[in-house]
């Protein structure tokens, strides 16, 4: 089993929302959300359009949102939304079958366009371990968040490019597990040799 991967992606399929949505309103309130969300909504329909890249959209509601906060602010909040929203946020199936693969020995990676710093602390309690969490990277400068991603936007052809960094052994000798629920999982379910394309009930 020690050549066995399973990757999962984070939000909608290990849980029952968009994280980065949720950790906003914890963060800043429902008000400032919503004001938030209205000022980027014409960028967001491009967005869904395929006329502006995720990435670039995300890095700036993210920017609008928390540039300029101490990286300890930060990293206190990302702790306490994982810890007030686990159990109604993660999905209990999704959690026990990580949980198995991490009793048998498994290499196991949460692979996540949501930022590290929250994906993190979800899974910091498990009795086996924790997995590896792939995520989106942000930027200081001192101590501060500048609103800046230190990587690409892990989504679609980056979590693919991600895993096979992180993963030594020719790929023959592994044998993949994906599970994902949206197009940006699309590349990385086709990359695995068992595929599944679903979120967890």
């Amino acid at each position: 089993m020690g050549n066995k991967v399973y990757l999962f992606d984070f939000d909608g399929t290990l849980t029952t929302r968009d994280t980065l949505l949720a950790f906003i309103i914890y963060a800043k309130g429902a008000c400032r959300f919503w004001l938030g969300l209205l000022l980027y909504s014409p960028l967001l329909v491009m967005m869904k359009l395929h006329l502006y890249s995720n990435g670039k959209a995300k890095q700036k509601v993210f920017a609008h949102f928390f540039k300029g906060i101490d990286i300890e602010k930060f990293d206190q909040l990302c702790h306490s939304f994982a810890q007030d929203h686990r159990e109604r946020l993660l999905r209990p199936l999704g959690l026990a079958e990580m949980q198995h693969a991490l009793e048998d020995g498994a290499h196991v990676f949460v692979v996540s366009a949501s930022i590290d710093n929250w994906v993190c602390p979800f899974f910091e309690t498990l009795p086996q371990g924790s997995p590896h969490v792939v995520g989106t990277q942000i930027e200081t400068k001192e101590g501060v968040v500048t609103g800046r991603f230190l990587t690409p936007n892990c989504f679609g052809a980056e979590k693919v490019r991600r895993i096979k960094a992180l993963l030594p052994q020719p790929r023959s000798t592994y044998y993949i597990a994906a599970f994902g629920d949206s197009r940006g999982d699309k590349e990385m379910l086709s990359y695995a040799d068992e595929a599944h394309y679903k979120p967890f009930r």
